[in-house]
């Protein structure tokens, strides 16, 4: 068993599947493997999803904006994982966000007409991935229907958690103190205080025209 075998395993669509399965499906399928130099863009916001993309290793950051480019966050995500496995389905099938490689990243690609004639045949695989996007959906409806935070950092934190898909890693969110004044209902002024605040406890980290969040957990 190599080492891009077991990674393949590690990757959560594959998890539980039988070796002689998974085995079978890689004589029979077409599996697209590239490497990508730190800073190349692997897909783009608005790109069709027509294919599994799997990072078996580096890092990659995940870059998404606002309807009026108004602020935008960028949440940073390590090896292995899929990428928007949601976006190859449903009414939009174009990728949301735009993942570039921060260090030297290997992936592989899958079709998605293979996913669909050979990998949705294994019941594993097709649970897995039910279970991803059930699980997503579940944890954005929770955030959507949480309970309105008194505290201002608690509102400010809820934003934030509210733009993750993965409330581990950190992330960077870049938006100017009005807006963000206007999004959690109070005075930038009073935001300001609150920002400082939330630094002093190490929860983030105030830059020029940016917020950096070390470890988005900490704001739950």
């Amino acid at each position: 068993m190599n080492t891009m075998f077991d990674t393949l395993l590690q990757l959560p669509l594959f998890q539980g599947l039988a070796q002689e399965d998974f085995t079978n499906i890689l004589g029979k399928v077409k599996l697209d493997f590239t490497k990508h130099k730190a800073g190349e863009v692997i897909v783009k916001a608005g790109d069709t999803c027509s294919q599994l993309i799997f990072v078996l290793k580096g890092e990659v950051s995940s870059y998404t904006s606002s309807a009026d480019a108004s602020y935008s966050f960028t949440e940073y995500y390590q090896a292995p994982y899929v990428i928007e496995p949601q976006s190859l389905f449903g009414m939009n099938t174009s990728y949301v966000s735009t993942h570039t490689a921060q260090t030297e990243t290997h992936t592989v690609s899958i079709s998605k007409a293979f996913a669909m004639s050979e990998l949705f045949r294994y019941d594993i695989f097709r649970l897995n991935y039910m279970n991803i996007i059930s699980n997503r959906a579940q944890s954005l409806n929770n955030r959507l229907w949480a309970k309105t935070a008194d505290n201002l950092e608690k509102r400010i934190g809820n934003f934030i958690l509210t733009h993750t898909e993965r409330p581990s890693g950190r992330k960077i969110l870049k938006i100017k103190m009005e807006e963000l004044a206007q999004v959690v209902n109070d005075t930038r002024m009073g935001v300001s205080r609150a920002l400082n605040g939330m630094q002093e406890k190490g929860l983030l980290e105030l830059r020029r025209g940016e917020i950096m969040i070390p470890d988005a957990e900490k704001l739950l």
